[in-house]
């Protein structure tokens, strides 16, 4: 190869490389601790896995949890942190009172510790921890670039903007388009509710009181309702309904059959039917038994756990992840 050739060959490989890393999320990428903790996201792994074999309700909880930090102030880990006698935090919000797996995301974090004390951020670890959780149940792989700092503000006000059960289809559109995110990358990260459970309270004005006359909501089948009262009484605070009945435990696509059929929980389910966009999304994965789903949910998932992400010199590498250093 000519000098000439090879410069060109360098050139292109230059901007092959700066391509992948702006890809990857404002300087985040694939094996970010590998000179610097190189067991870290095995440790991770094991960590999760050890968790969800004892208790396989998890990893829905922990996506959510992933879910609640990217949509607040980015995906930074601002989620994970205590309120204090001076600030209530986001943990302290209507929307994550109910948040789960926080002692996930503690124990991987104090195992990386002993090893490599005050070097992966707890906002890398949240993210590696909803994807590992999702394998563990043989659900899709997404990659996991690496390199967040944790963020060092936690306000609960902010956390009131997260997308509600309650949005219609445009609040929802418009909820996603601030973070990036586009209405197919809506109704393919909806398709999470395929595993896990939702408190009663959540969608009982579905049931009970629609318009506020005692009525149930129409776009609810109505051969559904019934059943699910028999599971959720009247200002019901304790109990839970399985968001996918017969697969609440099981990563898979048939959540895409039940809202075509009009059975989602939430309103923010049945609304996916209302878009052109997400309507065609659901119906396709219906009819073709989640051919792409796997796929498409890797995409969004590595689109979402990018969002606003700190690199850097930006905040910190929290030594606990519920507090800030």
């Amino acid at each position: 190869m000519t000098v000439m050739a090879t410069l060109k060959f360098l050139s292109v490989l230059v901007l092959v490389f700066l391509v992948l890393d702006v890809s990857n999320g404002q300087g985040l990428k694939l094996g970010f601790y590998q000179k610097t903790c190189p067991n870290a996201e095995s440790i991770i792994y094991k960590t999760t896995a050890s968790y969800v074999s004892f208790n396989p309700t998890l990893p829905a909880a922990l996506l959510r949890l992933h879910f609640h930090d990217c949509f607040v102030r980015g995906c930074d880990g601002s989620v994970l942190i205590n309120s204090t006698s001076t600030n209530q935090t986001e943990k302290a919000a209507i929307p994550n009172l109910t948040a789960r797996g926080f002692n996930v995301i503690d124990a991987a974090k104090a195992a990386v510790e002993k090893v490599c004390p005050g070097v992966v951020s707890c906002a890398d670890i949240l993210s590696l921890v909803a994807r590992d959780s999702v394998a563990v149940i043989k659900g899709p792989w997404w990659n996991v670039p690496t390199g967040r700092r944790d963020g060092r503000v936690s306000i609960m006000t902010d956390a009131f903007t997260l997308p509600a059960p309650f949005f219609n289809s445009t609040q929802l559109i418009a909820s996603f388009a601030s973070k990036g995110l586009n209405a197919k990358d809506l109704a393919v990260l909806s398709g999470a509710h395929t595993i896990g459970v939702a408190a009663c309270a959540s969608f009982a004005t579905r049931l009970y009181n629609f318009t506020g006359k005692g009525d149930s909501d129409p776009t609810l089948d109505s051969e559904y309702v019934p059943r699910l009262k028999s599971k959720c009484k009247p200002n019901d605070l304790v109990h839970t309904a399985e968001m996918d009945p017969g697969s609440f435990k099981t990563f898979d696509s048939s959540y895409y059959k039940l809202v075509s059929k009009r059975r989602g929980l939430f309103a923010s389910d049945a609304t996916l039917l209302d878009d052109p966009v997400t309507k065609a999304y659901v119906k396709s994965q219906a009819r073709n038994h989640g051919a792409t789903f796997f796929k498409d949910f890797a995409v969004s998932m590595e689109k979402m756990n990018a969002i606003e992400v700190l690199t850097g010199n930006a905040g910190e590498i929290r030594k606990h992840c519920a507090l800030i250093n």
